[in-house]
C-alpha cells in the first residue's frame, strides 16, 4: 500500500454477499484505499466473522449489525443492499459524517425524496449501475434515441440471475429514462412492462421492458431501435460484479472532493454536458 497518498477508509454493506465480498476484496487490492467496516443484517451468520474470512485471509475488521460501531472507522460507505436498509445506514452516515455511494435500486419516489434531503449534509453517488461500461452506455443511448426517435419502436430487454428480486432492472429503468427523456416522453406514461393475451397493435410512442431471470447471468442489457428494414441493438453484458466495485472506487474517489450533494456516475466519469 503507497503510504504517499491519502488513504480512503471504506466501510462495506451486505458484507457477506456476494456483492459485499467482491467490493471487500476490491478496497483490499486498491492501493490508494482500506477497509474501515463490514455491516450485515442481525441474522447473518457471518455477524462477528472476520471480514476477510472468506477468502482465508484476516482483515482485522469483524462484520457487524452496530452501525454506528460499523461505520466509526470510515469516511466513506459503499451499498449494494436494499432501500429500507440503505436509508437506515444513510441516516447513521449523516450523524457521522460519512460520504456514501449507493448501488441499491428499487427506491420509492418517497424514499429518493428522502435521500435528497441527506444529500443536503453529506456527499452521495448514486447510480443504478456502477459499471464504467453502462454509463457510457448510456451516454450513447441518447445520441441514438434523439437520431432514432421516428419510425423505430423501442424495446429494452435484460437479464440477471435468479436470485434477483426487483425486475425491470435498476439499470433497464435507467436506460428507459434516458431514452424517454432524449425523445421527449414521460417514461412513467409510455412504458409498457408485459405483454400477454391480444394486445392489439404496438403503440408506437411506447418503450417496452422485457425481463428474464435464471441462473446466474451477472447482468445484459440491450435497448433495440426496430424499424423497418433495420433494427439497431446497443447491448451491454457484464461477465463479472468487479465492474461494479471499480466503478464504485472511482465514485469514492471522487466523494473525496465533495463537501455535500447528491450526483450521479455521469459526474463520477465527467460524461455530464
Amino acid at each position: 500500500m503507497n503510504t504517499d497518498q491519502a488513504i480512503h477508509k471504506i466501510a462495506i454493506a451486505g458484507a457477506s454477499g456476494r456483492m459485499g465480498r467482491m467490493l471487500i476484496e476490491a478496497v483490499q487490492a486498491a492501493d490508494d484505499c482500506a477497509l474501515g467496516g463490514a455491516l450485515d443484517i442481525a441474522s447473518s451468520p457471518a455477524i462477528g466473522i472476520d471480514a476477510l474470512a472468506f477468502s482465508g485471509q484476516r482483515s482485522g475488521i469483524d462484520i457487524t449489525a452496530d452501525l454506528r460501531a460499523g461505520l466509526k472507522g470510515a469516511r466513506f460507505l459503499i451499498d449494494f443492499t436494499r432501500p429500507e436498509g440503505t436509508l437506515a445506514h444513510l441516516k447513521v452516515c449523516r450523524e457521522l459524517g460519512v460520504k456514501a455511494v449507493i448501488g441499491t435500486t428499487g427506491f420509492t419516489p418517497d424514499q429518493l425524496a428522502e435521500i435528497r434531503d441527506i444529500a443536503r449534509d453529506i456527499a452521495i453517488v448514486m447510480a443504478p449501475n456502477m459499471s464504467v461500461g453502462v454509463n457510457v452506455v448510456l451516454k450513447l443511448l441518447a445520441q441514438a434515441a434523439k437520431a432514432l426517435k421516428e419510425g423505430y419502436d423501442i424495446e429494452i430487454i435484460e437479464a440477471h440471475h435468479r436470485h434477483k428480486v426487483d425486475a425491470p432492472s435498476g439499470t433497464a429503468l435507467k436506460m428507459g429514462e434516458v431514452v424517454a427523456e432524449a425523445i421527449g416522453r414521460d417514461l412513467q406514461s409510455c412504458a409498457i412492462y408485459g405483454r400477454e393475451g391480444v394486445t392489439g397493435e404496438r403503440d408506437p410512442s411506447t418503450i417496452g421492458f422485457a425481463t428474464v431471470r435464471g441462473g446466474d447471468i451477472v447482468g445484459d442489457h440491450t435497448v433495440l431501435f426496430a424499424g423497418i428494414g433495420e433494427r439497431i441493438e446497443i447491448t451491454h453484458k457484464s461477465s463479472s460484479r468487479s465492474t461494479y466495485a471499480q466503478g464504485s472506487l472511482r465514485a469514492v474517489r471522487f466523494l473525496a472532493n465533495q463537501p455535500h450533494g447528491l450526483f450521479g456516475m455521469n459526474d463520477v466519469l465527467e460524461l455530464a454536458p
